[in-house]
């Protein structure tokens, strides 16, 4: 048995990080079969912003996708990454509509849940997880790491224990800015260890340039699972290169058992994939340099960009570094959320406002408020009374699993959908994306008909909304 096992991100993480997630079914169509064969642990292939992509920017059904890979991946086991009761869009979603994506996910072929919550509220987590065990999935939860004056390795353990209580079969460390440096993975991992008795999966990435070093001194300290992407759509903003992980640990007690040659067939099919988004500049090179103000600012690269392109469409791309600065003060006031989907984007567009408005807070997003009021669960600090009371008023707060104030929808959205309906699953598509739910379904249909999707809608007496 290998001592050390691995996922490949690069049909999910890896082209989410380096170009927008833009890769297509077809481009991953031709290497599965070859990929089924290494002898990976799990191949991350779906979720986070894959199913997002796939419908705005692809027009691919994301269901269909994940069934495709399916069918051509027999041996290895298929994993996704899930925001809990965010599922894959950006608000909570009642648990009826979690409880029936998680059915569907697990029905169209995925077998590991990696779960996780921005806040790292439990809460947030429980519809999820009871789900998947009642699907029979593998349930990974994973701690979003980040630093703050509270984020202790004496906190992170407390989570994961509380997370083993709830049900999780693994512990997934997810450092999706590439904030954990080597030793302090060590020692992390050590005491997780000494925590919990379920396997620890650990995921970096390469932005600040320590992710290699981080996955070793991380199997050290006893880590059984790394993340890695295979080396075309690895580093930058992605994760350590898969071949070069395997060679490290070959021939050592921490062997992973793949086959360096076996996995050369892989590489070469992604060579040519890299070679084609150079030069369509879909992999732009900034993403590919190593940035350790990464560790200082806390911002993942997806967020990077969007600030970026904030900035520019204002015409004020001179104010980077000022709403850089800015985001560990907006985070700091917020009870320091954790900067991944979707507080990630909060804090960041709150940082715009408050450099470009000239005057902290004088513009607040819906979405700012909505964190400070409790809607997104809870902050691992209280945020200060003074601030909640200058950001929301004297609204209410919420106190409670936010979920709990949600109503069933999933009828109301089987209601909403049924002019597009195909398959039982277009009703959750619809339900996270709405609009461009909408504009796929007319498309889709358009294609099935041969028409345009105004013909197509005319013909079957759809009106669209």
């Amino acid at each position: 048995m290998p001592k050390i096992k691995i996922t490949e991100t690069v049909l999910r993480d890896g082209h989410q990080s380096l170009i927008a997630t833009r890769m297509t079914t077809e481009e991953m169509l031709p290497i599965l079969s070859t990929m089924d064969q290494i002898g990976y642990h799990s191949l991350e292939a779906w979720g986070g912003a894959t199913f997002d992509a796939c419908l705005r920017f692809l027009n691919e059904d994301p269901w269909e996708r994940l069934r495709t890979i399916r069918a051509h991946v027999k041996n290895t086991k298929l994993q996704m990454l899930f925001r809990g009761q965010n599922m894959l869009g950006y608000r909570h979603y009642s648990d009826d509509v979690v409880e029936y994506f998680i059915q569907k996910a697990v029905a169209n072929g995925i077998d590991i849940l990696r779960i996780f919550d921005a806040l790292n509220d439990a809460r947030n987590l429980e519809t999820s997880i009871r789900a998947t065990k009642r699907e029979g999935g593998h349930v990974q939860a994973a701690i979003s790491y980040t630093t703050s004056p509270v984020h202790t390795n004496e906190f992170f353990a407390e989570y994961a224990k509380r997370l083993e209580d709830m049900g999780a079969d693994s512990i997934c460390i997810k450092d999706m800015s590439g904030l954990l440096t080597p030793y302090a993975c060590y020692d992390l991992v050590k005491m997780l260890k000494s925590t919990v008795s379920i396997p620890i999966q650990l995921h970096t990435h390469y932005t600040s340039g320590l992710a290699s070093m981080t996955l070793i001194k991380g199997i050290e300290a006893g880590a059984d699972i790394i993340d890695t992407a295979i080396s075309p759509l690895a580093m930058g903003t992605s994760h350590p290169a898969t071949e070069s992980m395997v060679a490290t640990l070959a021939g050592t007690e921490y062997d992973t058992g793949i086959d360096l040659g076996a996995l050369d067939e892989v590489t070469k099919h992604f060579t040519a994939l890299r070679e084609k988004y150079l030069a369509s500049g879909q992999l732009d090179t900034k993403v590919m340099k190593v940035d350790v103000n990464a560790l200082r600012y806390q911002v993942p690269g997806g967020m990077l960009s969007n600030l970026v392109s904030q900035l520019k469409q204002a015409g004020k791309s001179e104010l980077l570094i000022d709403v850089l600065e800015e985001v560990p003060r907006v985070r700091k006031d917020a009870g320091y959320p954790p900067l991944v989907t979707p507080t990630s984007q909060i804090v960041g567009t709150q940082a715009v406002f408050n450099v470009i408005g000239g005057e902290r807070y004088k513009m607040v997003t819906k979405e700012f408020k909505g964190m400070i009021r409790g809607e997104y669960g809870q902050t691992p600090v209280e945020v200060d009374p003074e601030f909640v009371k200058k950001i929301i008023g004297d609204e209410k707060r919420i106190t409670c699993r936010p979920a709990d104030l949600l109503a069933p929808e999933l009828e109301e959205q089987r209601a909403k959908v049924a002019p597009y309906m195909e398959q039982d699953e277009d009703v959750l598509t619809s339900a996270m994306f709405e609009q461009v739910a909408v504009k796929f379904f007319e498309q889709r249909k358009a294609k099935k008909y041969g028409l345009d999707s105004g013909v197509a809608d005319a013909a079957l007496g759809v009106h669209s909304v």
